[in-house]
């Protein structure tokens, strides 16, 4: 009798890793489509609320206000979306000229863990499936 129980056994357990499988699938799946989604509607703000009212210089550095050729932070946070735009060179970011885009980017690329805008950033670095 044993050697009849261990196919069905077998197939029993194989339908059950299927089904837990499947179901592992359907959960998964709308948490990398909402994760994709807010990676895009994160914000990144140029530059962190902590050092606003510094400029940006056309490498990215924060430099003291009124610095000759650099720019006043942006007024509002870019989108996610846009950044990634931009970095990919299909457009400047909103609001902004090519050279300002450019610092803009500068900056964004400079930015480090534990400044604001830092996991927007990283976030749209990771390849998506």
């Amino acid at each position: 009798m044993q050697d009849d129980e261990q196919p069905g056994k077998t197939t029993r357990r194989a339908l059950m890793l299927g089904a837990v499988s499947a179901s592992a699938i359907v959960s998964i799946r709308p948490a990398l489509a909402q994760t994709a989604a807010s990676v895009l509607t994160c914000e990144i703000p140029v530059p962190d609320p902590a050092r606003a009212g510094q400029y940006i210089a056309a490498d990215g550095q924060l430099v003291p206000a009124g610095t000759a050729g650099a720019f006043p932070g942006a007024g509002t946070p870019f989108k996610g979306e846009d950044v990634k735009k931009a970095l990919a060179g299909q457009a400047n970011l909103p609001g902004t000229d090519y050279e300002r885009s450019q610092a803009y980017l500068q900056y964004i690329r400079r930015l480090q863990q534990g400044t604001s805008g830092f996991t927007c950033f990283a976030s749209l670095q990771m390849p998506r499936g």
